[in-house]
């Protein structure tokens, strides 16, 4: 189960290295499975070579810069929002001049639950 807290300022939670070039501030995680919210930063010129698949559904919002989706060849800019079922395939992707998200990730329910 996620941790329970109130408002707080988010820039008080340290960034910490989640791949190479990319930061992350987890905001709240469940520490049983992969449910958590955190705001991720991607540095400039960072490419992913690969497409991507996770077992959690994810809401990504971009608050900041700029990322190309290189399979649909298309660029996404601050305001625009992703919803991504588990299973379903994104990526690679690139960015000119990095960019900064609010990553929501949900875990599964359990069958039965």
């Amino acid at each position: 189960m996620r941790e329970e807290r109130e408002f707080f300022p988010a820039d008080s939670v340290e960034w910490r290295l989640a791949t190479p070039g990319v930061t992350e501030r987890v905001l709240s995680r469940d520490p049983d499975t992969s449910t958590l919210t955190r705001i991720a930063r991607w540095a400039p010129g960072l490419e992913t070579s690969e497409v991507i698949r996770h077992d959690y559904h994810e809401e990504v919002y971009l608050l900041e810069g700029d990322l190309t989706d290189l399979t649909l060849c298309q660029t996404f800019h601050a305001g625009d929002f992703a919803s991504r079922r588990p299973g379903m395939p994104h990526g690679p992707y690139r960015t000119d001049s990095g960019c900064v998200m609010l990553e929501i990730r949900t875990a599964p329910c359990a069958a039965g639950a």
